[in-house]
């Protein structure tokens, strides 16, 4: 009895948690505070340059210069501006190109991969180089390549092949440049969307395909009924991602052509830019910018139903 009694005045006796221990016990509270540094970076470094630049979008900002709100004006005077409509065209175009470039040999690769070669390791890590490599740097290497009196390609198919009598003028005309940007950046996007293919590939248990092999199917039967949809969650999501890279690409495109010939291969991004930095006008370019949102959500749309399909798959229901 007299040990009871003093477990119970012991009790009694043990101090209480302060309020501050209290609030950290408080499950809430708690990730409220581990995820409050990321959401501050995200303010300082995401929120508040694109609130600043659809602000921006809104008046009639220059560099040196606060501006006023005008409204509408700026999407306005865009909606007449041919330069525009055309950066918007061939970012368009450049985009389903060359995605579906990288798409195309990206998956291709990352079948070749799959199956046993020798030296697979070694190719693996030098399938990765473009990506490793800086983009400028590779942007000045084809820079090189396509250069009018320079091209190792000119010098190949006219002085060594003998082919043609002059040399090729790769960035002289609009078309000719388009193509070539779309080439340079299928070849630097390829890497990404193989090695992460390739991951996707190794996740599809070999016992399907023995399976398959058993039932008399063929590779191309094997591909489309297991390989395929297997891999279409992974697809859906790095074709996303390989979207708005492609779409959103500066640097390559900058570093090659400045937009040239004549505006012909400025996309949005390089377009924005060049209006709102070197022609100091902030609100235009601003504009131009904040025109690219329709198309990055549209983009994210797309990835937030691939991830809907991926719960199908695994038998679960879509939220």
């Amino acid at each position: 009895m007299d040990a009871t009694t003093s477990a119970i005045a012991w009790t009694k006796q043990r101090p209480q948690p302060s309020w501050l221990v209290r609030l950290f016990d408080w499950k809430p509270f708690l990730i409220f505070a581990c995820m409050l540094p990321a959401i501050g970076l995200l303010m300082v470094f995401l929120t508040y340059p694109l609130g600043l630049g659809i602000w921006l979008a809104f008046t009639d900002a220059t560099i040196g210069r606060d501006g006023k709100w005008i409204g509408l004006e700026n999407f306005i005077w865009l909606a007449e501006d041919p330069i525009f409509w055309s950066s918007v065209f061939y970012s368009v175009f450049y985009t389903a190109v060359a995605t579906v470039g990288k798409f195309g040999l990206g998956l291709w690769l990352a079948l070749l991969l799959n199956n046993h070669i020798p030296f697979k390791s070694l190719l693996r890590a030098i399938v990765l180089l473009p990506w490793i490599v800086p983009t400028v740097l590779s942007a000045i290497a084809f820079w090189w390549i396509y250069d009018a009196q320079f091209s190792v390609i000119s010098w190949f198919v006219v002085d060594v092949l003998g082919l043609r009598d002059r040399y090729f003028d790769f960035l002289g005309s609009a078309w000719p440049a388009r193509w070539s940007l779309i080439a340079a950046n299928i070849w630097r996007g390829i890497p990404f969307v193989a090695i992460t293919l390739l991951a996707g590939l190794q996740t599809i248990s070999p016992s399907l395909y023995e399976a398959a092999l058993l039932d008399g199917s063929t590779g191309w039967q094997r591909f489309r009924y297991i390989t395929f949809p297997l891999l279409l969650p992974i697809l859906a999501i790095v074709m996303t991602f390989s979207i708005i890279f492609t779409f959103t690409d500066f640097q390559l495109v900058y570093a090659i052509t400045r937009g040239g010939p004549v505006n012909s291969t400025h996309l949005m991004a390089t377009l924005a830019f060049q209006r709102g930095i070197p022609g100091g006008q902030l609100a235009e370019g601003a504009a131009i910018a904040v025109a690219m949102i329709p198309f990055l959500v549209f983009a994210t749309l797309f990835s937030y139903f691939a991830l809907a399909r991926r719960k199908w798959q695994q038998g679960e229901s879509n939220d």
